[in-house]
């Protein structure tokens, strides 16, 4: 198989998750488009790792990608559960505004 195939499906996966990182706020969308990217990168590592025949750096290195996405998605997870439970909501946007406004109720109260 030429190299080409994997890299351009890597391409359109790196690009469908850069998409939904800018484009979506729910933060559900958003770690799914993470792990689009996550996975694009593992197809590059494993494409060239087959086109070197004689070095398995690729796969190892995609083996170590596939562990921290695991640990990136449980933390993530358990932060959006968190966003979930406190406000009722999983936006990004407004969970960016929340942080705001408690920066300014700190500041109010040692005023």
């Amino acid at each position: 198989m030429p190299l080409i195939l994997p890299l351009l499906l890597a391409v359109v996966l790196f690009c469908i998750g850069v998409y939904g990182v800018l484009a979506r706020r729910n933060v559900i969308t958003l770690l799914m488009s993470f792990e689009l990217m996550l996975n694009a990168v593992n197809l590059n590592l494993v494409a060239f790792d087959a086109w070197r025949i004689n070095d398995a750096t690729g796969q190892t290195l995609a083996v170590f990608v596939i562990t921290l996405a695991a640990a990136e998605i449980g933390l993530g997870l358990a932060i959006v559960l968190l966003l979930f439970r406190g406000h009722g909501h999983v936006d990004a946007d407004a969970a960016r505004d929340l942080a705001e406004q408690d920066e300014l109720v700190e500041q109010e109260k040692a005023t």
